[in-house]
């Protein structure tokens, strides 16, 4: 599907299906073994922990997790990178997660499975970005 596909899709079916491409939202999300759901962005905005799809002003498409939401904008992470991305606003985000398939199983972004991993990830992404940069420093 062309990255206009995936609007154009959203648009018509309100959901879309898809495999994830990359590492960044590892461990999560496994490239070529996992997918994940999207429902099409609502007028609403988006909330912490939420994982959306946005564009970036290169064009390109990302499917990381909001950290912060601020009063204009958002700031994502991937839940496997060590640098947040700032300033993507409402109208980048073209859909958000509603469930996803790990290693076969499905689980809806409310299944309290999901939401406890959400929590624990959440509280230690400090300590995983250092973690993550000693690991770098020492390769």
């Amino acid at each position: 599907m062309s990255e206009t596909g995936i609007e154009e899709y959203l648009d018509e079916h309100g959901t879309l299906t898809y495999r994830n491409v990359g590492t960044s939202m590892l461990p999560l999300l496994k490239q070529g073994r996992d997918v994940f759901t999207l429902r099409k962005k609502s007028e609403e905005r988006c909330k912490k922990n939420d994982v959306a799809l946005y564009k970036r002003s290169d064009h390109l498409y990302v499917l990381h997790r909001i950290v912060e939401v601020r009063k204009d904008d958002y700031v994502f992470l991937g839940d496997n990178c060590i640098k947040r991305e700032f300033g993507i606003k409402d109208d980048d985000i073209i859909g958000v997660m509603t469930a996803f398939t790990h290693k076969g199983k499905s689980f809806s972004v409310d299944d309290p499975r999901y939401r406890l991993y959400v929590w624990i990830w959440s509280h230690t992404t400090g300590l995983r970005i250092i973690l993550k940069r000693i690991v770098r420093k020492l390769k």
